[in-house]
């Protein structure tokens, strides 16, 4: 492209509104333009690079025996209605009606939607396994939509499907799209970690998942690693433990005046005790099938809950944490909680950092009170149970070896479903011997505009963006530095001679000075520079490299400048 007739329009400022460093650089660099809160229109370059992701994307799914198709945006409440995800789905689904009055939605995920497509097409066993999957829009109506592409409205997002006769056969496929999956993050240029998940509400209890997280400062997910063993899971899914901490032997129970003293750091602080002797009182709301329970979940003072955890432990569809007129009805004082009140509607469970046997400090139930002197195993009634409920964090262990966490951002997730959507949807195939049985899923997601916005917030410097060889919207940047048209005659004639090797080449043809060309270059990061300056050129014949990522500078005589770029993108993966 010449850029003295492309149209491409950059910023000299940072917007007010842009929260990260990908949103902040594709704004200036003009790759995207914000529409409105969380949707963002696509620019010619940045849709250049989308594509480019979506094609390494076909390739590889490609390999692996996968059928593309495309989905309505808009689906119909019917579906929904029969997963019983209608209601369930809340506030993210955007849902509206026709002129006939048929309630629809815009597709947050398309489960119902190739579920029905399948039952509808598919009847034997011969015709399994299959995977179908599209690249397509989704909508989720976020509450607070941020960080640009990282957590938009409206996004593009590649979805695939497989239906199988059994868990055998799951499990294969499984292991398949794993790798393609490693192969597409390999391609992209991405650093990136595969790690064990928790599939939570879409997964419905099936058995393998794994989220795959681009490494960045910027990432929304904590990811919990062991570099000796290269274990990884996402916090969510970690078992860690904490070791060595100081417990106060057993004694009697005994109320003290904490007045205004509602959480554990002022209670210790005010006291002169460890935070880690006090015990923090979490009391949530579930919801399943339409009956509600409570349960106070005890944790170490300076321990958060996990909620993912918790809501797995109790087989909820819903939880939350309980409202204030709720604990008005079940006898709790906010700030004072804790489990030695006899009033009854509510379970009691403790963390498995708790020693069972060791003495507390927790909340008396009364106003400005505390008490001490609280052992789990004497002194709870009804009886507890136990299970793992905390949020991992540094410091923590999995089992000798001290955990290091990493932040995140989720770029892909593939998991098992299971029977999940074909049992509540009536799907049934015929087996080997003529029986009617429901078939299993697997679901498996990436996020095309995440994977862009993933690959700006790791590959960046204080200059701009620096794209990875295979996603780049163009190969090289060209320009030229002088006004004689012998020099513009160099610059054309390598121009197309770039082309004609089957390069992609954006032509700086704008002819302005030197330091604004530089500057566009460093903004946009395109893997490659070529400069031809006058001075040198008319000297020695020679023409300038420069290499975005690196900063290596190099210089050639104009026949060897082809080749040598093309090596350079080939060592930076442009080929992979």
């Amino acid at each position: 492209m010449r850029l003295s007739q492309g149209y491409w329009q950059t910023l000299k400022e940072t917007p007010s509104d842009a929260d990260v460093i990908s949103q902040q650089l594709m704004m200036r660099a003009g790759l995207m333009y914000k529409t409105g809160a969380g949707l963002y229109t696509i620019q010619p370059m940045a849709f250049r690079s989308l594509k480019k992701i979506e094609k390494i994307i076909r390739e590889e799914l490609d390999r692996i025996n996968c059928f593309e198709i495309q989905m309505p945006v808009m689906t119909p409440a019917e579906l929904w209605q029969e997963s019983g995800r209608w209601d369930a789905m809340g506030g993210q689904m955007l849902k509206m009606k026709d002129r006939a009055e048929r309630e629809l939605c815009m597709s947050p995920t398309n489960e119902e939607t190739v579920t029905d497509l399948f039952r509808r097409t598919v009847s034997s066993y011969k015709q399994l396994p299959v995977c179908l999957y599209q690249i397509n829009t989704k909508f989720r109506d976020e509450i607070r939509p941020r960080f640009g592409l990282m957590r938009a409205r409206e996004f593009c997002m590649k979805d695939g499907y497989s239906f199988h006769i059994d868990k055998a056969s799951l499990d294969k496929f499984y292991d398949e799209i794993y790798v393609a999956y490693e192969n597409i993050f390999k391609r992209l240029g991405l650093d990136f970690i595969a790690v064990e998940a928790d599939g939570g509400a879409m997964a419905g209890g099936g058995a393998k998942t794994h989220e795959f997280q681009v490494v960045a400062d910027n990432g929304e997910d904590y990811v919990v690693t062991v570099p000796r063993t290269k274990f990884a899971a996402n916090i969510e899914k970690a078992m860690t433990v904490r070791k060595n901490l100081p417990l106060a032997p057993a004694t009697e129970l005994t109320k003290f005046a904490t007045p205004g003293q509602k959480t554990c750091d002022e209670v210790c602080a005010a006291h002169g005790m460890p935070i880690t002797q006090s015990l923090k009182s979490l009391v949530m709301h579930t919801l399943n099938n339409g009956k509600e329970q409570f349960f106070m979940v005890m944790l170490l003072g300076d321990d958060s809950l996990n909620e993912v955890k918790f809501q797995n432990k109790v087989s909820a569809e819903h939880v939350r944490p309980a409202q204030q007129a709720e604990l008005d009805r079940l006898g709790l004082v906010k700030g004072f909680m804790g489990p030695t009140t006899e009033a009854q509607g509510f379970k009691v469970i403790f963390d498995e950092a708790i020693d069972m046997n060791s003495s507390y400090v927790v909340g008396a139930n009364e106003a400005d009170h505390h008490i001490k002197g609280f052992v789990p195993s004497r002194d709870t009634k009804p009886k507890n149970f136990r299970a793992d409920m905390r949020m991992a964090k540094e410091g923590d262990f999995i089992g000798d070896d001290q955990i290091v966490l990493k932040k995140g951002i989720e770029v892909g997730h593939i998991f098992q479903l299971g029977d999940k959507y074909t049992k509540s949807m009536k799907v049934t195939v015929l087996n080997e011997t003529g029986k009617a049985v429901t078939p299993i899923m697997g679901c498996y997601g990436i996020g095309v505009t995440r994977v862009l916005a993933s690959a700006i917030e790791q590959n960046n410097d204080k200059d701009g963006i620096v794209w990875p060889a295979s996603i780049a919207p163009y190969d090289v940047y060209l320009c030229y530095i002088g006004k004689t048209p012998e020099i513009k005659e160099v610059a054309e004639s390598l121009f197309k001679e770039l082309r004609a090797a089957g390069l992609e080449v954006l032509f700086d043809d704008r002819q302005l000075g030197p330091g604004m060309m530089f500057k566009d270059a460093d903004l946009i990061g395109l893997p490659v520079r070529v400069v031809i300056g006058e001075k040198d050129f008319n000297a020695s014949g020679e023409i300038e490299v420069k290499l975005r990522r690196s900063g290596e500078t190099m210089k050639f005589q104009k026949a060897d400048v082809v080749n040598n770029v093309k090596k350079k993108l080939e060592e930076m993966g442009k080929w992979l």
